[in-house]
């Protein structure tokens, strides 16, 4: 018996048939990255949401319930905020595991070589996006490479450091197969091409301590002079959709309801009559980091009156984004998209691999380009070893506030985390390291059997 095709779904053989539908379906991995509401999906906020309030960049009193759990390390596996983390990464990954096994399938004269080589490495840069989330949340999560269902539904969690190894080897795939401009995306910084690629490979090197590597992957991108720029004149325009610091963007679609033509992270980060977004009160031990007249502070954060719960508060809040819950317009004209890679990361991934490679005059020079941009005075090149290692996480820490988990994931990955977090009164009792990482999600635990839990979860 002959079953006919589904009614409501292509096929494979269809799906990749041509280039127009090929490249579609690689646009629905993107769009459904971003799509999502904020507290469900690693790719549309839930990552900076969840990791700022992991880490010391909001004051944790001001937060409700569940995301007040989170920040104060009592986060058990039922957490629909690890379990949203952990589904959207994965579903990700099965979709650019997806596309790169209907490419390889499809014997269609009508998809062209270039077509298949630009999504193949398209889709491998997906996946290690995915999974450097995973691992930096998670720590061993299991490697999946394929949509083998039977395959991957009892998987062992995976050592990180062969997952980092595979994040790799398919950005350096990635590298070889993207364009070298934003043809992909009309012109639109909203595909990855190659320097988006290299941006996240210098970023991985420098988590994996292979710091020359990071170097030569940093410069590289840094020299591409024709595309990328630091917003010197105007630190508002930094956010802005196509600015000359985007390295890679997710474009919202502006006629969902909701978030409209607003990013929606934005939508909880900014305040509005309906809540006060999960992003404020900043915390003390973040706006103290800011020297006087650094004007990173003065464009990207902003304060409101509140009453909450028969309190009133003088929130602090992140003001990177200028569209929120506030003033949207569903269908309205886009002026911000998700900002993910930036320009200005590379300086101080190069900076911080320099001077741990003991160049430390080099590594200072790095932060002091984005000094001179933020109107504070450069660092002396005759700081010390650990000064110049202190002044590279201040200015990590002033930079990307807030964004996609960095000042977390820096705490962690440099030794730093306990001192800096179990000092925190809103965090105590500090009961151990293991909270720096999420527990796997209960749900997943029972799905798979070959899983374990994250030690005393």
């Amino acid at each position: 018996m002959e079953i006919p095709d589904p009614k409501n779904s292509l096929t494979t053989d269809r799906v990749f048939n041509n280039d127009t539908q090929a490249t579609g379906a690689m646009a629905g991995i993107l769009t459904q990255m971003i799509n999502t509401d904020a507290n469900s999906s690693f790719a549309s906020g839930l990552t900076s949401i969840t990791a700022r309030a992991s880490a010391d960049e909001i004051n944790l009193a001001f937060l409700n319930t569940d995301i007040g759990d989170l920040a104060r390390n009592s986060l058990t596996a039922e957490s629909g905020f690890a379990n949203g983390i952990w589904s959207s990464a994965y579903q990700a990954i099965y979709g650019a595991n997806s596309v790169m096994e209907g490419i390889e399938a499809s014997k269609s004269v009508l998809l062209r070589a270039q077509t298949r080589t630009q999504l193949n490495a398209e889709a491998k840069f997906i996946r290690a996006f995915s999974y450097f989330y995973l691992v930096n949340c998670f720590g061993d999560v299991p490697l999946l490479l394929s949509t083998n269902l039977a395959e991957n539904a009892n998987k062992p969690r995976t050592a990180a450091a062969v997952v980092y190894q595979q994040i790799v080897n398919d950005l350096i795939d990635a590298v070889n197969g993207l364009p070298a401009d934003y043809s992909a995306g009309g012109g639109e910084r909203i595909r990855a091409n190659k320097w988006a690629a290299k941006a996240l490979l210098a970023r991985v090197y420098l988590y994996t301590g292979d710091n020359s590597k990071a170097i030569q992957e940093a410069t590289d991108v840094i020299g591409q002079t024709g595309l990328y720029q630091l917003e010197t004149a105007d630190l508002n325009k930094v956010f802005l959709k196509n600015s000359s610091e985007t390295i890679w963007q997710l474009q919202q679609n502006e006629k969902k309801d909701f978030t409209g033509n607003a990013v929606p992270e934005a939508v909880y980060m900014l305040p509005s009559p309906l809540h006060t977004g999960v992003s404020g009160d900043l915390s003390s031990y973040l706006l103290k980091a800011f020297e006087p007249g650094d004007l990173r502070k003065a464009a990207w954060i902003d304060s409101a009156d509140f009453s909450q719960g028969g309190v009133n508060y003088h929130a602090r809040f992140i003001y990177k984004y200028k569209t929120g819950r506030h003033n949207l317009v569903i269908g309205g004209a886009v002026t911000e998209y998700y900002m993910v890679l930036r320009f200005a990361e590379m300086y101080l991934i190069r900076g911080e691999a320099f001077a741990l490679s003991g160049q430390l005059s080099a590594g200072i020079e790095d932060l002091n380009v984005l000094r001179r941009r933020a109107a504070i005075a450069p660092l002396p090149t005759t700081l010390t070893r650990d000064q110049t290692l202190a002044a590279i996480a201040k200015e990590r820490q002033t930079e990307l506030f807030g964004e996609w988990g960095h000042r977390w994931f820096d705490l962690k990955r440099t030794g730093k985390a306990e001192q800096v977090l179990s000092a925190i009164p809103a965090k105590q009792p500090w009961r151990g390291n293991y909270q720096l990482l999420y527990p796997i999600p209960k749900t997943e635990l029972q799905r798979d059997h070959f899983l374990t839990q994250n030690p005393n979860y």
